[in-house]
């Protein structure tokens, strides 16, 4: 009878020990080794960001290649604005195609904050908390942790949802009230993907959509050529002298793919010399902040013109002082780098560049800047985040 009963014992203790292969504590062990362990991912989801009273969505995928090879890119729904944030040898950029132009940082992104949508850095928040909750909830597991976004003090914690197989289906970041603002839902996880030799360069990324144009322009004129075929006759080059002209005609050639690094400028007198750009917005009305710090007021405002559009400047008094400049955006005639100082980061419904007392962002065609010394990064972002893309006073 004592045999028996040590038998039992041992089967339940086998038992309990194989139960415990799957619980909460295991998962969590056995998503951070394989995070880890990765020599590159791909995931693509829908990222939901809120702001305010606005709520803004971006369709969202992210290539990563060990050790510090990262792509993500971003197309808002609600405008079909894309960028792309690169990491590769050469820097840190973030490239917006629609205006043939890239912004390069010196820059530790990803490394220097946490990212709602970089699996290294969720896993990196969740194993640096000692504080850490791990439970199971309807056959998932649900982590918490701390997170360290410092350009928004109010981004306290973060939740992550984990499937039995290993895969993150869900990060809300969550407020000092428990609130999630910003969610990213992951549709679409490979572990193990090839990736070609140029595919984290940044000629890979305007060779690509270079192609797209020429491919959309190629078939506008197939199909232009399709509708005037049957009216269009014949002719023979030796009589007709146009016919020949046509038929002896250089064919056009196709778009180089190259690019030039200029630097930045930016005048507050609207002298400008002359560049090649082309005029992408018209500054028909100015655009104010919704919210200003007490005391304070707009004290000037400012029109002057540009080369290739429009400027305005807004001075605004008070013991929180600042400068705000808008100006029409402008698409470059050959891709070109803009070296950048700061962080790349979400400011408003874009990613721009941020510094400890000045703002540089790009949105709906109008380019806007941001300057103060007496205000930091959090305060700058309160009003920049404010500023409503309907236009309430008119420039004329």
């Amino acid at each position: 009878m004592k045999k028996i009963f040590v038998f039992m014992m041992l089967i339940g203790l086998m038992f309990l020990t194989g139960c415990g292969k799957n619980n909460a504590e295991s998962v969590f062990k056995d998503l951070t080794k394989k995070i880890s362990n990765l020599n590159g991912y791909t995931i693509s989801g829908v990222l939901e960001v809120k702001n305010n009273n606005n709520s803004y969505t971006y369709d969202v995928s992210v290539s990563y290649m060990a050790k510090d090879k990262y792509k993500v890119e971003l197309v808002n729904k609600a405008n079909n604005h894309e960028q792309v944030i690169l990491r590769n040898d050469d820097g840190v950029f973030v490239l917006t195609p629609s205006l043939n132009k890239s912004f390069k940082f010196q820059s530790d992104w990803p490394y220097n904050n946490s990212q709602v949508y970089i699996l290294n850095s969720i896993i990196d928040d969740l194993n640096k908390d000692n504080k850490t909750t791990k439970e199971e909830v309807d056959g998932k597991y649900v982590f918490t942790s701390k997170v360290n976004y410092p350009n928004n003090n109010k981004l306290t914690s973060q939740k992550v949802t984990v499937t039995k197989d290993l895969f993150i289906e869900k990060v809300e970041v969550l407020n000092d009230e428990g609130n999630a603002e910003m969610i990213f839902t992951i549709n679409n996880t490979d572990y193990n993907p090839t990736f070609n030799e140029t595919y984290f360069e940044v000629n890979s990324i305007i060779n690509t959509n270079t192609k797209d144009d020429n491919n959309k322009s190629e078939n506008k004129e197939d199909k232009k050529e399709e509708t005037t075929t049957e009216n269009k006759q014949t002719c023979d080059p030796e009589k007709d002298e146009n016919c020949k002209k046509d038929n002896n005609a250089k064919p056009q050639s196709n778009i180089e793919n190259h690019y030039i690094v200029k630097p930045i400028t930016m005048t507050m007198n609207g002298q400008e010399e002359e560049k090649d750009t082309k005029k992408v917005a018209s500054l028909e009305d100015v655009v104010y902040p919704l919210y200003l710090p007490t005391g304070t007021v707009l004290k000037e405002q400012e029109k002057v013109s540009k080369t290739d559009g429009e400027r305005v400047i807004l001075t605004f008094s008070g013991d929180k002082g600042f400068t705000l400049v808008e100006e029409t955006a402008s698409v470059e005639k050959e891709f070109t780098i803009i070296p950048t100082y700061g962080e790349p980061g979400f400011v408003n419904d874009t990613v721009g560049a941020i510094t400890d007392n000045s703002l540089n962002w790009i949105s709906n065609g109008i380019e806007y800047y941001m300057v103060s010394d007496v205000m930091n990064t959090v305060e700058l972002l309160d009003i920049a985040n404010s500023i409503n893309v309907t236009a309430v006073a008119s420039l004329k």
